[in-house]
């Protein structure tokens, strides 16, 4: 292969590193506005009255608008239709940042002054801000009508659980608690929004979800999908925290509301308050296995955050309480889950989709469990492992499955077995040594999400100058799929990948495409892409063969020339494409590509069950960490990663991923919360919301395996959200070898460990 499996750079890379692109922050238009927000200060109360008219008032000021001024349509993002907010509120106010005016003027700082005239009345109602608190009889509603605070409940049940535990001959049992984090993004939320003569809207937006975008917004203005035209801006980070926002909808209803466009930018402050981080979950894990390490059952209850509306809660919640029970060949399984209102910061999606929190608990369990048979970790996942063939007990068929593999090398490479013999007895001083494991598996897609649809299209342009330009509907946000499917595009059509250029999406004018979310862009659009690039190389083929007077099957392209099949060049690229131009009376070579997975389904509402994605990706890790017994600090020394990614398209890209996927889990296992007080979070920026650093960064092994996935672009599965997914684990693991405390809150802070190092050592005297 030419172009597959080569260490190919950015092709945005120049762009980024000199500053000269452009980002969605960075964007303006003539005679452009600036919109704010006016945002609730108190948890939980009613709007007795806005007065707006001082506001108004203020030179440059053109437009206010107020939540009770108007019946503004319900707010629902496109895969979850759950009706719970407004876009600005109108009778309740339900947690600190809520959103309840915004404005426009001709600057920043009237903007900020109209805020500060605006009056609103509030009467202030008891707020509950824990889940298990909300879940309480006679505990204040955070929505009236919703008993309990649980806004969705879902059961799962296979097998006969307790007659396998019966049957087990050693039981784990814990309750696992992870934080509400950010995601920690560099550049923050921002949109310009601008209403032309006719009635139709412009979005300029640095979203993951373009289409979806245009679909929700549609809803929440109450005007027809085409009327909006969504362009996607270059984002300077995303992770799952930029798919639908309401700071998008409110902006176009300002700019309609002025007749201006209008641009919004949120500020630091607004971003830890007023956006969606990762819900925060309490996890109850019980489970159960035989002497031989044979998985016989689990049992969980999840309850899980979030906050003060749903947004993707619920697909969230479901990830959370199902996906973790198809990585080992386990057939008795009973999950009770809950999605909970409390009086906090609505949270959301944000990389790996409920499995971070899940897989915690799960890979803590597994741990534990062989513990407890004096087994090796390892060694127990190897016997349990799921494998290629397998249909899981939620009806996910495994058409590649490396699990094992990626457990073998990367214990191979971390020097497991050795190392665990030797450090729990190396110690140096105050400082103990100890060796980890965590394992996880992911989708390629998911059906789940959107209903209607999870397939890919992609479209294949060549201009008469043999200019290549690939259209898709999935954009780039930061990792490279540009790149990717600009050498999938120069592979098959034998063209050097620098005459390829990946367009921004653009809802006007490329192909339908959900978003780049569920790791499905490599999968889904690489396929997409291949399939364009072929049939576009089959009608240069075509062309230059009527000219050379050949069969087309005797040609091929080769290094940017048409070619016998013996590699004599007898033509250039761009003669073909010049060509094929006039044979299509002065127009280019348009070519389109369609990939939907087959045998993918919905799942089941009572079961669970479905095969929701066509391919799915996995992963083992190995943290080796230091932990000074004396501070309680904890220090990762290395981390071997080992992930079955299908084929490795680009192996530089890949390699980034898992380095940035390895820093977000460090901060997810040891530093990163948002302090939340009374509803108020405390810690709003980087100077005092911790997220590693340089030096917080261990060696990072990264292995590739490559189990060629039938339904993948070339064997291609996804690879970025479950590189995330096992770091917590492995680390908490790792913890548990070096000092014997198992640590089962996140983040796992140094005055945890001194306690329970301090108890410990009580109960031994």
């Amino acid at each position: 292969m030419t172009a597959i499996g080569k260490p190919v750079h950015l092709i945005d890379a120049v762009d980024k590193v000199t500053g000269s692109l452009k980002y969605g922050s960075d964007y303006k238009v003539p005679g452009m506005l600036y919109g704010k927000v006016l945002r609730s200060p108190i948890a939980h109360g009613r709007t007795l009255s806005i007065d707006a008219r001082a506001a108004r008032r203020l030179t440059g000021v053109r437009a206010v608008i107020t939540g009770q001024e108007e019946d503004l349509p319900p707010y629902s993002v496109a895969g979850e239709r759950f009706f719970d907010e407004r876009l600005l509120a109108k009778e309740k106010v339900r947690y600190i940042g809520d959103e309840v005016a915004a404005v426009a003027a001709t600057d920043e700082a009237t903007a900020r002054e109209a805020l500060r005239l605006i009056k609103v009345e509030y009467e202030e109602i008891p707020a509950v801000f824990d889940p298990l608190e909300a879940m309480r009889e006679g505990a204040p509603p955070v929505h009236d009508g919703v008993e309990r605070n649980i806004a969705r409940s879902m059961k799962i049940r296979h097998g006969d659980v307790d007659a396998a535990f019966r049957e087990s001959d050693a039981v784990a049992e814990a309750t696992f608690r992870t934080p509400l984090v950010h995601q920690a993004y560099m550049e923050p939320h921002s949109v310009v929004a601008q209403w032309d003569a006719h009635g139709r809207l412009t979005l300029w937006i640095p979203t993951q979800v373009p289409r979806l975008a245009q679909m929700t917004y549609a809803n929440a203005l109450g005007i027809s999908r085409e009327r909006i035209r969504v362009i996607q801006m270059p984002m300077g980070g995303a992770f799952g925290g930029k798919l639908e926002y309401k700071l998008h909808p409110l902006c176009a209803l300002l700019a309609l509301r002025a007749q201006a466009p209008v641009k919004m930018t949120n500020t630091r402050k607004e971003e830890f308050t007023a956006t969606l981080p990762r819900v925060p979950m309490i996890i109850r894990m019980k489970a159960g296995c035989k002497k031989d390490g044979t998985l016989l059952a689990k049992e969980a209850e999840v309850v899980a955050d979030c906050g003060a509306y749903l947004n993707y809660g619920p697909g969230i919640l479901l990830s959370a309480a199902s996906r973790h029970d198809n990585l080992y060949r386990l057939k008795n399984i009973r999950t009770d889950g809950y999605l909970v209102y409390t009086n906090k910061v609505a949270t959301g999606a944000f990389r790996g989709f409920g499995c971070p929190q899940s897989f915690f608990a799960l890979e803590s369990i597994i741990d534990m469990l062989s513990d407890d048979i004096g087994m090796d970790p390892a060694d127990f996942r190897l016997k349990n492992a799921s494998r290629t063939g397998d249909t899981t007990p939620h009806k996910w068929y495994l058409g590649s499955c490396g699990l094992t593999e990626t457990i073998e090398k990367s214990a191979e490479k971390a020097e497991w077995y050795s190392k665990r013999r030797l450090l729990p007895q190396k110690r140096s001083g105050d400082l103990a040594y100890g060796i980890g494991m965590a394992c996880c598996l992911h989708v390629s897609g998911n059906r789940t999400f959107l209903p209607f649809f999870d397939g890919a299209s992609a479209y294949v342009r060549i201009d008469e100058e043999g200019l290549v330009i690939v259209q898709v509907g999935e954009p780039d946000i930061g990792q490279g799929s540009k790149t990717t499917f600009a050498q999938i595009a120069a592979h098959e059509m034998g063209i050097p990948i620098e005459w390829v250029n990946v367009a921004a999406v653009d809802t006007d004018i490329s192909p339908h495409g959900l978003g780049t979310f569920g790791d499905r862009s490599t999968t889904l659009t690489g396929n997409a892409v291949r399939r364009a690039a072929i049939q576009a190389r089959e009608v240069l083929l075509d062309c230059a063969a009527r000219k050379l007077g050949k069969s087309p099957s005797s040609l091929r392209i080769e290094g940017g020339r048409i070619a016998s099949q013996d590699g004599s060049a007898l033509m250039e690229f761009r003669e073909a494409a010049e060509l094929a131009s006039y044979e299509a009376a002065g127009g280019t070579v348009m070519s389109q590509g369609r990939f939907l997975p087959e045998n993918v389904s919905m799942v089941d509402p009572q079961t669970k069950e479905g095969n929701i994605s066509c391919a799915y990706p996995f992963v083992a890790q190995v943290a080796e960490v230091e932990v000074n017994v004396k501070s309680g600090k904890i220090r990762v020394l290395s981390l071997t990663a080992a992930h079955d990614l299908g084929k490795t398209i680009n192996p530089l890209l890949a390699e980034g991923q898992v380095h940035g996927a390895v820093a977000q889990g460090i901060g997810f296992a040891l530093m990163e919360e948002m302090v939340v007080k009374d509803g108020k979070v405390t810690n709003p920026d980087f100077k005092r919301y911790r997220v590693p650093r340089a030096k917080d960064i261990p060696p990072i092994r990264t292995i590739f395996v490559e189990s060629n996935d039938p339904n993948g672009p070339y064997g291609a599965k996804g690879l970025a959200e479950p590189a995330l997914t096992p770091i917590a684990p492995a680390i908490s693991n790792a913890v548990y070898h070096a000092i014997g405390i198992r640590l089962t809150e996140l983040p796992m802070r140094s005055a945890t460990i001194r306690h329970m190092l301090k108890k410990k050592a009580q109960g031994r005297s």
